[in-house]
């Protein structure tokens, strides 16, 4: 046997030992946190991701997913995957835009005509290239589900900006949501989700702002029984991994493999999301909340009493709003 050949003949079983050695460390599990409860839309969209990942990397990535705030609140969470102790999240973009600015484009105010407006948004390259900036922030992007349309629920009834003037409103832990319902006139405060309950029983909230599934689910309906279909965001949910956790744990090929799977589990997600904020309605009207539509006149008082929250925008936000507003 020449040189030549006993070299190659060395190297090839040094990789079929490596091969092996990979091979028998096992499955990576890896923890995904989720505020809701096991039956919400989102949760079961973040199953199915987890689902479709064990398959298509025949059992090496094992997803868990931890519902109902078992690793804490978004605020928690958010801080944990990007120091590498939570691996995924699936979560409301209002948090992250203290780590990633740009994704305040899609927190603005009915800066979405709809749904469909918004989906074809994050789907399309605006949402590729949010998903592709908040790996700055140390984060890896992963995909959209829909967060649902968010809407004022007050102790009193309001059909007007002026309505909600002096209103303690709860509100995501975001500058910009702030900034919005103090134009209304009312006195944001910022806080997380698992304390809106205590606030509405207690007396330190008078509303607070969120979608049909969640109003339900926490029962915040009892507390807060005037509901206004405003509309005031439409936005999507995005599901974020940790760069620093995820880059040690993974191959390049499983991280696309987690991606693919996130944009596979949307259409079920969207589904289950649309049947639940019909069934969420229909229950919270039937326990006697008022529901309030919005005639165009009222709506656009709505639009014109936060243009001062548009004119404030950065360069890069004013032209994301350029960007998604094109989006036909």
């Amino acid at each position: 046997m020449n040189r030549l050949m006993l070299v190659a003949l060395m190297s090839a079983v040094v990789l079929w030992g490596l091969a092996g050695a990979a091979s028998a460390q096992g499955p990576v599990t890896l923890k995904f946190a989720e505020i809701h409860d096991a039956a919400y839309p989102t949760t079961i969209g973040d199953f199915k991701i987890a689902e479709l990942v064990k398959e298509r990397t025949k059992g090496r990535v094992i997803i868990e997913v931890s519902h109902s705030m078992k690793l804490g609140d978004e605020a928690a969470v958010i801080k944990k995957v990007q120091e590498g102790e939570i691996d995924l999240t699936r979560i409301n973009i209002g948090p992250v835009t203290a780590y990633v600015s740009s994704l305040n484009a899609f927190l603005m105010p009915y800066v979405f005509r709809d749904t469909d407006h918004m989906l074809k948004v994050v789907n399309g390259q605006v949402g590729n290239d949010i998903l592709k900036a908040v790996e700055k922030a140390d984060f890896l992007g992963f995909g959209w589900f829909d967060g649902g349309t968010r809407n004022f629920y007050t102790k009193k009834p309001v059909t007007s900006p002026a309505d909600l003037k002096g209103m303690k409103i709860r509100t995501l832990q975001s500058e910009l949501m702030v900034a919005m319902i103090q134009s209304f006139g009312a006195k944001a405060i910022p806080m997380p989700h698992g304390a809106t309950y205590e606030g509405l029983k207690s007396g330190a909230l008078d509303g607070a702002e969120n979608n049909y599934p969640t109003y339900d689910e926490t029962n915040h309906y009892q507390l807060a029984k005037y509901f206004i279909e405003d509309e005031h965001t439409t936005n999507p949910d995005i599901i974020i991994g940790s760069k620093k956790a995820l880059s040690s744990k993974l191959s390049a090929e499983e991280i696309e493999i987690i991606k693919q799977a996130t944009r596979d589990a949307q259409p079920l997600q969207f589904k289950l999301w649309a049947q639940t904020v019909r069934t969420a309605k229909e229950k919270v009207v039937a326990a006697g909340c008022v529901i309030t539509t919005p005639t165009p006149q009222q709506k656009r008082a709505f639009v014109d009493a936060v243009k001062p929250v548009y004119d404030k925008q950065p360069p890069e936000i004013q032209e994301l709003i350029k960007r998604i507003r094109a989006v036909k």
